[in-house]
């Protein structure tokens, strides 16, 4: 659970930003819409496989910009 105390003399819209930011930095969205309906595994592999590759060429075109 992402918690923020709001500091002596902040404004309610710094602090909702704040929370704003721990909330999607824990990760409690992503995880929330993965649970929204149910995903057969065969398709959740299919879908991170698919993820992994974008990621790589990413990093792919990357590197070779840096050369």
């Amino acid at each position: 659970m992402a918690q923020v105390y709001v500091k002596a003399g902040e404004g309610i819209d710094s602090a909702l930003k704040r929370f704003k930011k721990a909330v999607m930095n824990s990760g409690i969205t992503k995880e929330a819409r993965a649970h929204e309906r149910y995903e057969k595994p065969s398709d959740r592999q299919r879908r991170e496989l698919k993820a992994s590759i974008r990621k790589a060429q990413r990093a792919r075109i990357k590197n070779a910009d840096r050369f």
